[in-house]
């Protein structure tokens, strides 16, 4: 069963730092506010940490100032979760109000804290959380001034601090324990969806606090893709079992795979194994501060094409952290230099057969000197489940 897990949550220590970088990035911009309106950016300010966003009902706003502590703009049903953190301003309306779903109390808002541009992530893997006509509404409303916040969010979350790189370690921590687990759970002739089932319980067991993501798939020699959902279909001799889980802990993502073999496996799906491994340990030793996204793009498809230039997946890698997926993207364009602090996916892909592929995914952090392992790296041979 579980282990002993760090304690939840962050001092508030850790925000003020977050604010203060972020400050620092708004006056280099010329920006009187940054307005967040996402749950990752939302959270990564205040801490305000609960499943509540999965309602699009109501929208929530988080307003960081370019100077002074952060102010929550929020419907009134969020208040007494937020009073609990460190935020100490919170202004509040009773939502839903379609007619006005906090528009006005917002407008307000920003132009009590910000007389000049506000900033708003408008980027790639971003978006805004409130309905357009809210937004566009709020874009004309007198003495508001919405801008692109040029990058700085993105900068700000692409490298973590110590107490992040925690919270993932220990979220990888319990995924290791689950994945650990599967050869004494998983039985030849169990459906393909109650594997999945199971898996999910094992990660709870062990500590997760949910398990928003988990894909994979079972077939023979390998599988055909990694994100289907699971069906009925039970495991026989000769399938790939593929695991693919983003499990949450403490608000933090742990994202990495294990493959199983149903069965001894055959030569092919070995050597297959084999070579992920080894693309793998050539993207880590690739993980060096001054590096590229590229570079360990690269690192990884010499191995698993030839250098072909990688497959239909698209990238063989990404950031990770308080969403499951992150800047920067592993793939010959991303160009983003690689700094200590980032914490990283190295997830190769191979063709097995025609129509059938393996995946293999690790966790890393890059350190002053090179990368260092989060998730706990698979053992050199399949696992086989008898």
């Amino acid at each position: 069963m579980n282990a002993e897990l760090p304690p939840v949550g962050f001092d508030p220590a850790e925000y003020r730092a977050r604010v203060a970088h972020a400050q620092t990035g708004m006056a280099a911009r010329g920006l009187a506010a940054l307005l967040l309106t996402t749950e990752p950016e939302v959270r990564y300010f205040s801490g305000y940490l609960t499943r509540f966003w999965e309602s699009p009902t109501r929208p929530w706003f988080l307003i960081v100032p370019a100077a002074g502590d952060p102010v929550a703009v929020i419907p009134a049903i969020g208040a007494a979760l937020m009073r609990r953190g460190w935020v100490t301003d919170i202004r509040t309306w009773r939502a839903p109000a379609p007619e006005d779903d906090g528009i006005s109390l917002l407008a307000e808002t920003l132009r009590d804290l910000a007389p000049g541009p506000v900033g708003v992530p408008m980027g790639h893997e971003t978006h805004v959380r409130m309905p357009l006509a809210d937004w566009a509404r709020l874009a004309e409303m007198p003495g508001v001034e919405l801008v692109p916040d040029g990058g700085l969010m993105r900068r700000l979350r692409l490298v973590k601090s110590e107490a992040e790189i925690t919270k993932i370690r220990a979220a990888c921590a319990v995924a290791n324990r689950a994945f650990a687990r599967v050869p004494n759970e998983i039985r030849v002739g169990m459906g393909l969806d109650n594997v999945f089932r199971r898996f999910q319980m094992l990660c709870l067991e062990e500590g997760a606090n949910w398990v928003p993501y988990l894909a994979g798939g079972a077939e023979q020699g390998g599988y055909a893709d990694v994100i289907s959902p699971a069906g009925p279909e039970p495991l026989v001799q000769g399938d790939v079992l593929m695991l693919d889980t983003g499990l949450v802990r403490d608000g933090y993502f742990c994202d990495f795979d294990r493959n199983f073999s149903i069965g001894p496996p055959s030569d092919a799906v070995q050597t297959a194994h084999a070579t992920l491994l080894e693309a793998t340990q050539a993207g880590f030793a690739a993980a060096r501060p001054g590096a590229t996204a590229a570079d360990l793009f690269h690192a990884m498809d010499r191995i698993v094409t030839g250098g072909a230039g990688g497959s239909d997946a698209g990238r063989l890698g990404h950031g990770l952290g308080m969403q499951l997926t992150e800047w920067p993207s592993l793939i010959p364009d991303d160009h983003t230099v690689l700094e200590p602090g980032m914490v990283l996916t190295l997830e190769p892909g191979i063709e097995t057969m025609s129509g059938r592929i393996m995946v293999h995914e690790e966790n890393i952090v890059i350190r002053e000197t090179g990368a260092e392992w989060l998730s706990d790296p698979a053992p050199s041979g399949i696992p086989v489940i008898e």
